[in-house]
């Protein structure tokens, strides 16, 4: 199962210098064609039936490398829960308490200057909020 965007998904595996192998792609594009911050096992759970010869093993190391280099971003929303989201960029994420969907509901956060101690520079920031979503309430 590879993404409908396979040129975006090769060309930004190649551009973090990954090499595009099928696993890694179908990874990715999953991550891309779904922004509900999944899991790993939820990721080999929906990529598994149609790649037979893709093991949890591979789908942890894969995003493992992905984190490293920037390409996806873990989120940790619950304890002992990490997620991953092909959005890199600084943003809020909510999770509703009941249904147990997590959203992004923010685009961007600043930090003012001030608050920030002299001498510390922030290079990423991850805010969490819980709630019930509009399904929900």
């Amino acid at each position: 199962m590879v993404s409908e965007n396979t040129a975006l998904v090769t060309q930004r595996l190649l551009e973090k210098n990954i090499r595009p192998s099928l696993q890694r792609m179908a990874v990715y594009g999953y991550l891309l064609d779904n922004h509900t911050h999944p899991t790993a096992d939820a990721i080999y759970s929906a990529l598994s039936p149609s790649m037979p010869t893709l093991s949890k093993t591979t789908v942890y190391n894969t995003l493992r490398q992905f984190v490293d280099c920037g390409l996806v971003q873990s989120v940790t929303i619950e304890d002992g829960e990490l997620r991953y989201d092909a959005d890199t960029s600084n943003h809020v994420h909510f999770k509703c308490v009941k249904c147990g969907g997590i959203y992004d509901v923010m685009e961007k956060i600043e930090l003012p200057p001030e608050k920030i101690p002299q001498g510390f520079s922030v290079e990423k920031t991850q805010t969490n909020v819980w709630g019930k979503c509009s399904l929900c309430c």
